[in-house]
């Protein structure tokens, strides 16, 4: 089926090479030198193309704040990001940015047009009534936050406290990571949740608007009279959400210092400020604090602002989540795709989910699931329904396993200690013969041995073992987290919640031992 494509490439002798290779299975190219031309383009033609296709190779990269543009015309279209060999940043940017897929140079045309089919086939799904996925909105609840992690269920506290007052609500973290998800939740679970919620990023409107789209102004009001209030205006009575306060120029900055603290807006044209009661949520994805330092951000209006933090932690950090958001989306958009049943979760696919690092966090996450549920044959979805994740953590596994490998051959070395250690502690608690040791690692000396039975020879709690297990691990690998958690099979951030939980000491793991 013929499609159109918008292909943004400023490389005379790439844009023919790739126009060819599109064209080749009978699309029809939309060619852009720049990223101005390209969002022209777009504007016009935003019902037709199917697919954008970025050359982002060129020495200048990706230009700052494309994507979002792109997705704030139609977030309903695909974009492939292509990168120069090396420009792993440019991608993770692309990745973070909400990008469909990635291509690294040099790459074959099958590689570009087999892209190409897999982004149209996402497109071609959501003209046919399906939620785009880059854009979410109505009603959203703290309960469809998936909280897991003790991270997570801190955010979730700490929403619902910000819920019951009016005061600013600073939301930080990296891309992705569901800002606007929790501000939806702040502004639903407040007294507010009958009152528009409204939203504006600073990143996707160029400097010379912002001013006009946040405040109104007659100029916009001509293009578009529902413009001329500003967002201020639209969100009168409810709650305005800016993303990326950071990239606020420094005239909207004094405007909205004033706004913040006078509680009245003065539109361009309008002879006597408006009163406003709009309740502010802000996120971003910088450090403020370095920014006021740099001098880039207000330090009076900072302190306005961040009346109330919270900072949402990147998807790495709170792997726990991770099974219960695929399972989540799976399901969703399993009904979203008008499946006969919702598919099913092979659990070697979420191990893999569960190993990678997500750079692009939760809207990673959300991305990769979408695209295996819509081009998914089976019943169920596998480690070969994500094949980009599955490379990446495959080539790290594969070093793992040969550094494993040599160090199992090694009988002094650590790993071959672990096998002979884990050999005993099988055959323990298979004859339920030991009695526990006094020192709480089991006859560690001789025999490092966690036994699984009482004095009474009763079964032990799970927890008693966990936490033994545990010291055991910190004394045995001196120490050294990252090796503790890796050979523990679970992330840093859940070995240091049960370090706290267990109230173990690291650099003393037998201290208080039970």
């Amino acid at each position: 089926m013929t499609a159109q494509i918008l292909l943004i490439d400023e490389d005379a002798a790439e844009r023919r090479s790739m126009k060819a290779a599109i064209e080749a299975h009978g699309h029809s190219v939309h060619v852009a030198e720049t990223a101005h031309a390209a969002i022209d383009t777009f504007r016009r033609q935003r019902e037709q193309i199917g697919v954008v296709v970025i050359d982002a190779s060129a020495p200048e990269g990706l230009q700052s704040g494309l994507l979002a543009v792109l997705a704030e015309i139609n977030p309903a279209v695909p974009v492939i990001v292509a990168t120069a060999e090396g420009a792993t940043e440019t991608a993770l940017d692309a990745v973070r940015s909400g990008a469909f897929d990635f291509l690294v140079k040099p790459f074959a045309p099958e590689r570009l047009s087999g892209a190409v089919e897999a982004a149209l086939k996402i497109h071609r799904s959501s003209l046919q009534g399906r939620t785009p996925r880059r854009a979410r909105s109505g009603a959203v609840s703290f309960a469809d936050i998936v909280a897991a992690s003790a991270s997570m269920s801190r955010v979730v506290e700490l929403g619902r406290r910000a819920a019951q007052s009016t005061i600013p609500v600073m939301l930080e973290g990296e891309a992705g990571v569901g800002k606007e998800l929790v501000a939806r939740a702040i502004h639903a679970a407040s007294d507010r949740s009958s009152r528009p919620f409204v939203t504006v990023n600073c990143q996707s409107i160029s400097p010379a608007q912002i001013d006009e789209v946040l405040f109104g102004g007659s100029r916009l009001g001509d293009l578009d009279p529902a413009s001329a209030v500003g967002k201020f205006g639209e969100a009168e009575g409810g709650t305005l959400f800016i993303e990326e306060i950071s990239e606020l120029p420094a005239i909207a900055q004094a405007r909205l210092l004033d706004a913040v603290q006078s509680g009245e807006v003065a539109r361009a044209g309008q002879q006597q400020p408006s009163k406003v009661n709009v309740r502010l949520v802000l996120a971003t994805n910088k450090d403020l604090i370095e920014e006021v330092k740099s001098g880039r951000f207000r330090e009076d209006l900072y302190y306005r602002l961040n009346v109330f933090p919270i900072t949402i932690p990147a998807l790495r950090r709170r792997k726990e989540d991770i099974p219960h958001l695929v399972r989540t989306f799976v399901e969703r958009f399993s009904l979203e795709q008008r499946l006969p049943r919702t598919l099913q979760v092979e659990a070697s696919a979420i191990a893999l989910l569960t190993a990678f690092d997500w750079p692009g966090n939760t809207r990673q996450l959300e991305n990769a699931i979408f695209r295996a549920v819509v081009l998914a044959e089976g019943v169920s979805l596998g480690e070969s329904d994500f094949p980009q994740i599955s490379a990446q953590v495959s080539g790290h596994r594969s070093g793992a396993a040969s550094r494993d490998a040599s160090e199992i051959r090694d009988e002094s070395s650590p790993v071959a200690k672990v096998q002979a250690a884990l050999a005993e502690r099988a055959a323990t608690f298979v004859s339920h013969t030991a009695a526990p040791s006094s020192t709480g690692f089991g006859n560690v000396s001789t025999g490092n041995v966690i036994v699984s039975t009482d004095e009474a020879g009763n079964v032990r709690k799970l927890a008693e073992i966990e936490e033994e297990l545990i010291r055991f691990a910190l004394k045995f690998y001196r120490g050294q987290m990252s090796q503790v958690a890796r050979k523990l099979g679970i992330g840093r951030s859940t070995l240091y919640r049960k370090l706290k939980d267990y109230g173990i000491d690291p650099d003393d793991p037998q201290k208080d031992a039970a």
